[in-house]
């Protein structure tokens, strides 16, 4: 799972009795479908971020710095960082490895050899299967070891996870923040379960406004109405 309290590519594990949330989320109607096709990676044009199979776009704030690649890599996987996303291991027994999820958008304000006394926000969309979290049927249910992940770390949760709509889209948000210093570092993680995969939406940053203006980047396609035949 990927719960953003600074990116280090590794699979989120939910445990099987995990089936509870403090979230007041409904549930999902129906169970995830399997993880039959892969998610495509998405592309970057002029500052925005599109993934067709995901029906989502999201907007880069001008200036800041991609990172995706480096995210994925190997060698990156156990070097954490001071504002990177927080991660829980895999579930033992699932099958799936450290690199079984994939960051599709990694990009920060800064890079990180770069030193500023401002927090370093940034945005990172992330992929998982389903399959990896045994247990794992609806959104909300991601936010249990997330949860006790940023805990971890010393984030303190804001409220319980919530709904949000994004334009055509209902996703499950949590809010968290930690204190460094004489800073505030705010993440706000949003998922979804779409196409077999657990799929998170996860920003930082310094202030609440600064996180709210990266979500509002954020659009979901309209779904398109499916033609009725003719009588």
């Amino acid at each position: 799972m990927f719960a953003l309290l600074l990116p280090t590519l590794s699979a989120a594990g939910l445990a099987q009795n995990s089936s509870s949330s403090s979230s007041s989320a409904k549930p999902a109607r129906r169970p995830p479908a399997p993880a039959d096709s892969e998610i495509d990676s998405g592309t970057v044009n002029s500052g925005l971020y599109r993934n067709r199979s995901l029906a989502f776009t999201c907007r880069i704030p001008e200036g800041w710095v991609l990172r995706t690649d480096e995210m994925n890599a190997r060698h990156e996987d156990d070097s954490p960082t001071a504002e990177k996303p927080a991660r829980p291991a895999p579930t033992p027994g699932s099958g799936c490895p450290q690199s079984c999820g994939k960051v599709l958008l990694a990009a920060f304000s800064r890079p990180p050899e770069a030193r500023g006394e401002d927090v370093n926000a940034s945005l990172v969309i992330a992929a998982e299967p389903v399959a990896a979290y045994p247990g794992l049927k609806e959104a909300a249910q991601y936010f249990g070891p997330l949860t006790e992940v940023a805990k971890a770390q010393g984030f303190a949760p804001d409220e319980d996870p919530y709904e949000l709509t994004v334009g055509s889209k209902v996703l499950v948000r949590g809010d968290f923040h930690k204190n460094v210093g004489s800073r505030v570092m705010r993440q706000s993680t949003l998922a979804m379960l779409a196409r077999g995969y657990a799929v998170s939406i996860t920003v930082i940053a310094g202030t609440e406004d600064e996180v709210d203006q990266l979500i509002d980047g954020l659009d979901f396609e309209p779904v398109k109405a499916t033609k009725q035949p003719r009588q």
